[in-house]
């Protein structure tokens, strides 16, 4: 198929099904605004960004896109663009100011109206529960290194999906648990900005819960309920010259930390050998209890696939630094987005299959639901155009070995809030104007515009 641009050169790309899900992805906190309007409680990472130097230049998303206003024009925006379907999250905090107990229905309000305005533009609705903004008040009695923010999440669950279940039929609990797990609670990057290494595993198991205690709740209110977990996943690699056998085994070691600790639980309904983490015990030292896995693997309606890039590593240069890896640079020359990310479309196509190839018929049908770049500030965008004609092709190339795909959407709709980046990353299809709020689509828009039209003619 060949899709024209403003640039010179055109785009080719495959000809996907017709039934295939073409749409867009953003979250609440990087977009929304609004930080403590209309009964919003604090969230972690209203708290995050007041940390001296926890976010570059100081920025916070207490105004960002500035969407809570202005969803009406963005949702014009996306019909325009012709998408099928929209990946938006639900704020926690809006709608239970302290995670739990009252409910502020001048939240619900808000999703109320934005559901609407997407059906009457003919964009399916697709709400992600948590997307790293958990309420405030629950970090303060243990986040999810505790065991009952697991079962706050399924509350919170079921009064969303009572109140928008009668139209909003495909559901994600969680968006990216690993990242959370790691950047939040072990490294302390990102909120609740805890460094504890991997005494954070235990947020694996609690997040994991609560998709499964979620996933029930979401079923009971809404009983053609699709059901999805959004996991961030990457193939991983090692240089042509990092073959020893420590390497392999650090190759391995983060395979399972990164991709199979999300993914076995859901899928195969166990954890992988975590004994060489200081995790020895099976149980977890009694995180782990009796009936968990069977509730974490409660059979799901598609896996959730972000993939923005394969990642290299080494055995570890000092092991007793704490992890049995270190991350490494590729020594193949890449494309290189704004971020410094290599762009390797090949890698997607490797993911894909290996997940086929290690799953088998345990994996549901798959949806990316997050794929994109940050570039430069302009609407000369013919990098991302490259970016996005080569990861759909991969995902065509995975498809055509016999992976089920029902679905790409691009990271993301707006330049927003990029956490520990601030506004300094962006990764809109349209730019935006953080001081006046102006939005102005890029060429990037207009050829994915073209891409889905092209699908439908």
């Amino acid at each position: 198929m060949l899709v024209t641009t403003s640039s010179t050169e055109p785009t080719r790309t495959p000809r996907l099904p017709a039934d295939f899900v073409w749409g867009a992805s953003t979250a609440a906190y990087q977009i929304e605004g609004a930080a403590d309007e209309d009964g919003k409680g604090a969230s972690i990472w209203d708290t995050f960004v007041r940390r001296p130097g926890a976010v570059r230049d100081g920025h916070t998303g207490e105004v960002a896109c500035d969407h809570y206003h202005r969803f009406g024009e963005d949702v014009e925006l996306m019909r325009r663009l012709g998408l099928d379907a929209y990946r938006f999250s639900v704020s926690w905090p809006r709608v239970l100011p302290t995670g739990a107990g009252k409910v502020e229905p001048r939240g619900l309000d808000f999703y109320d109206r934005l559901v609407d305005a997407l059906l009457d533009a003919g964009i399916e609705p697709t709400p992600t529960l948590f997307h790293w903004d958990l309420p405030q008040a629950l970090e303060d009695e243990g986040g999810w290194l505790n065991r009952e923010t697991a079962h706050r999440f399924a509350e919170y669950a079921a009064v969303t999906a009572e109140r928008l279940g009668d139209r909003v039929k495909r559901w994600i609990t969680l968006n990216e648990p690993f990242v959370h797990m790691s950047f939040g609670y072990g490294f302390g990057v990102h909120a609740p900005g805890r460094a504890l290494m991997l005494d954070a595993l235990p947020v694996a198991h609690h997040q994991l819960l609560g998709h499964g205690l979620a996933t029930a709740a979401l079923r009971a209110a809404v009983p053609d309920a699709q059901v999805l977990l959004s996991n961030n996943c990457t193939p991983v690699r090692l240089r042509s010259d990092a073959r020893r056998e420590e390497d392999l085994a650090a190759a391995s070691a983060y395979d399972i930390l990164h991709n199979r600790l999300f993914n076995d639980p859901i899928l195969l309904g166990s954890y992988p050998d975590l004994s060489d983490y200081g995790m020895a015990d099976p149980e977890w030292g009694g995180v782990v209890r009796d009936g968990d896995l069977a509730t974490i693997a409660a059979p799901l309606d598609g896996l959730g696939i972000n993939y923005y890039n394969p990642t290299w590593v080494t055995a570890a240069a000092d092991p007793a630094a704490g992890l049995p890896f270190d991350l490494a640079e590729p020594e193949e020359v890449y494309p290189r987005t704004a971020f410094d990310w290599p762009v390797v479309p090949e890698g997607l196509t490797d993911l894909l299959t290996g997940l086929k190839s290690r799953y088998g018929d345990a994996l549901p049908p798959v949806w990316i639901t997050e794929s994109g770049c940050s570039q430069p500030a302009g609407l000369d965008d013919r990098a991302r155009i490259d970016y996005l004609a080569g990861h759909i092709s991969a995902v065509a190339d995975a498809m055509a070995r016999g992976v089920d795909v029902r679905g790409y959407l691009t990271w993301s709709l707006l330049d927003n809030f990029e956490w520990a980046e601030g506004y300094h990353q962006r990764f809109g299809l349209i730019e935006v104007d953080f001081a006046t709020g102006l939005r102005t689509p890029r060429a990037s828009f207009e050829w994915y515009r073209n891409l889905i039209a092209s699908h439908r003619s």
